[in-house]
């Protein structure tokens, strides 16, 4: 995956950034006080962090691909953190709010529970996260050799509940790069 993101960097930056995020990141902000620390994991062209910077939060970014991490860094205006989420140590870290928009589609199934509970050690007690994924079935694999894995609500919030994680919103959307992609999302908060 990380080579396909660094050596399509500059197509996958131009398809996303110019979407408007509002819709999936206000159901998060709205949990969040002002002035917020929000790590966005994933953080690809930097468009999140810079609708969060605009609105008077703190967000940080965090890219495995070195390509888009410059870019996120330019067009948002905000720190990024080079590495891979699943093997770096987010425990010293500390953040009121965590973004994986999308950052998770890659995981297969018998690790997203382990992958999500790594992650979220950067998360405070009582800290929301915004965690979306596509609904489907089946894994799709694309012409780039990028896998897919897709879900069903009941089996995610089975894995929420088993990482003492609360749904308190969800929704149910059409994509805005490919109509034909569904993306569940939550903003879930951590026990205290």
């Amino acid at each position: 995956m990380t080579d396909y993101y660094e050596t399509n960097a500059a197509e996958y930056h131009a398809s996303t950034v110019q979407v408007d995020p509002s819709s999936f990141l206000e159901p998060l902000a709205r949990h969040l006080a002002p002035g917020a620390t929000i790590l966005d994991i994933g953080c690809g062209s930097g468009r999140d962090m810079r609708w969060f910077r605009e609105r008077g939060f703190k967000p940080t970014g965090f890219e495995r691909s070195p390509s888009l991490a410059e870019m996120a860094r330019s067009h948002s205006g905000c720190a990024v953190i080079e590495g891979d989420f699943e093997i770096y140590d987010f425990s010293g870290l500390s953040a009121d709010a965590v973004v994986l928009t999308g950052a998770l589609v890659h995981i297969p199934q018998e690790r997203l529970g382990q992958v999500l509970e790594h992650i979220l050690e950067s998360l405070i007690p009582g800290g929301h996260a915004l965690i979306t994924l596509k609904e489907g079935r089946d894994p799709t694999e694309t012409s780039h050799g990028r896998t897919f894995y897709l879900w069903q609500d009941p089996d995610l919030r089975h894995i929420f509940a088993a990482l003492n994680l609360t749904v308190v919103e969800f929704s149910r959307d059409v994509s805005k790069v490919r109509d034909t992609d569904i993306w569940l999302g939550y903003v879930v908060k951590k026990s205290i």
